[in-house]
């Protein structure tokens, strides 16, 4: 008798089984160019469901949308591709001008927005797209205000 035969022998009569297995990372096929923006688009109606469900009022969920949908038209990429020089070039140049108030909204929308992503779909879009998701403002470029997120 094998070792090996011993072995799965012993462990069978434990009521356990050995199998091979398959890492799932390898059959999942690459997204496609349209995935992750259709993704988006989802994950933005599911933040707007999570806002509604937490009790905000429309018109703020409809301004937090209104914030993220300019910031998403001036970087024309997804917003979770955004790197952290982008939002400084945004918020330091793009609003530099802007009232404080504004600065503020966007960038506690975009706040808003990425700890919603990393709290319901960083291993999605990781898989989708191999792209790690974190909020990419931090104390170094927060706009100052007194509604700190």
């Amino acid at each position: 008798m094998s070792d090996r035969f011993a072995i799965w022998l012993k462990v069978r009569r434990l009521g356990l089984a050995l199998a091979a297995l398959h890492d799932l990372r390898d059959v999942r096929s690459p997204a496609t160019a349209e995935e992750p923006e259709q993704f988006e688009t989802d994950v933005l109606a599911g933040l707007v469901l999570a806002r509604a469900s937490a009790g905000l009022a429309d018109g703020t969920i409809r301004g937090e949308v209104g914030h993220l949908e300019q910031m998403r038209s001036w970087f024309g990429q997804l917003l979770w591709e955004m790197e952290p020089s982008g939002a400084d070039a945004y918020f330091g140049k793009v609003l530099r001008a802007s009232p404080s108030g504004t600065r503020l909204g966007r960038s506690q929308a975009l706040i808003t927005y990425f700890l919603f992503v990393e709290l319901r779909h960083k291993v999605e879009i990781h898989r989708m797209t191999g792209r790690v998701i974190e909020c990419l403002i931090d104390e170094m470029n927060r706009p100052r205000g007194s509604n700190r997120v």
